[in-house]
């Protein structure tokens, strides 16, 4: 399921081809390449399965329209899937994650160069205008909400611990989101750590605001994989009564604790890895539709309730 759009950019013409109807014949055979991180965690995974989904079905629609999907245990490896993709696959179009954006952004500009419509998702390359398309998450409000849920949760007040991701720009805005849903508030945020978007890490960054604080009202975990090793400290430390934990994603393990009505986790933020499949159908647009495919699209982060938990939840999901 492809997510609404809260700030679109794009400048593409929304045809029935876009519900998932063919509006238009393809007047010849097209190869696109799906470049993405193989599954080296949870958000990952389910990066694969929503990619290897989409190959499924836009295949069914269109039957001149052919995808080839590549991955990637590290940039090289990556940078070394493109020209494969370019030499051996003769591809018309370029999905790609990319691994990270430093060591990819001169792979894709090559590939750029042979006249190929690229499309970069979630992690931007560092030198701008590259891409023809450029579909991602909204980091600034998925911290922005969570922020906001937890400022209302509490009543503007109380004590909250935030476990970072990875040093990143993505981390940054997701922290300048949250700090700004609560500025002005009586909300003190009692210490920062970063847990890599990570389990074990947010195991044992949990552990130690526990050791240190007595009196924690909310936990901003920021990802799902850290949500979980969160829980474990939590419920080792025999605390769970005392605070509710807000993670971000989409996990499926999560999204279910939030169906059934879990204390602990009771909301989620989305962070979708789905989003590779809006960029797969938003490439295939660029040869089936009848008007220009550019610019940006920026999903929404809505926040996932009991209430509307059920249209999230992918139980065949890996994530």
């Amino acid at each position: 399921m492809i997510m609404p759009s809260i700030k679109t950019t794009l400048a593409a013409c929304v045809t029935s081809a876009a519900l998932g109807l063919p509006a238009f014949a393809a007047a010849q055979e097209y190869t696109i390449g799906v470049s993405i991180p193989a599954a080296t965690h949870g958000w990952t995974g389910g990066v694969n399965y929503h990619a290897e989904e989409a190959k499924e079905r836009l295949e069914s629609l269109y039957p001149d329209i052919s995808f080839t999907i590549s991955t990637a245990g590290n940039p090289g490896e990556q940078a070394n899937d493109l020209e494969d993709l370019v030499s051996l696959r003769d591809i018309d179009a370029l999905v790609i994650l990319p691994f990270e954006s430093g060591p990819l952004t001169d792979p894709v500009r090559r590939v750029k160069e042979e006249d190929i419509f690229v499309t970069v998702v979630d992690r931007g390359l560092t030198q701008d205008g590259i891409e023809d398309l450029y579909v991602a998450g909204n980091n600034h409000e998925m911290g922005r909400v969570s922020g906001e849920y937890i400022h209302d949760r509490l009543d503007g007040e109380g004590n909250v611990v935030v476990l970072r991701g990875i040093p990143t720009v993505i981390d940054d805005e997701r922290v300048e989101g949250f700090q700004s849903a609560i500025e002005g508030s009586d909300i003190e945020i009692l210490d920062m750590q970063h847990a890599n978007w990570n389990r074990d890490d947010g195991f044992e960054v949990m552990q130690d605001f526990l050791s240190r604080f007595d009196d924690i009202d909310a936990v901003w975990a920021q990802d799902d994989d850290t949500a979980l090793g969160v829980i474990e400290a939590v419920r080792q430390a025999e605390r769970e009564d005392e605070l509710f934990i807000v993670g971000g994603a989409g996990m499926k393990d999560i999204i279910k604790r939030v169906m059934e009505g879990d204390e602990l986790v009771p909301v989620d933020v989305l962070y979708p890895p789905a989003m590779i499949a809006t960029a797969m159908d938003l490439t295939v647009q660029h040869f089936v539709s009848n008007g220009p495919v550019v610019g940006e699209y920026i999903l929404g982060s809505p926040l996932i309730t009991e209430d509307n938990a059920e249209q999230y939840y992918y139980p065949d999901s890996p994530f």
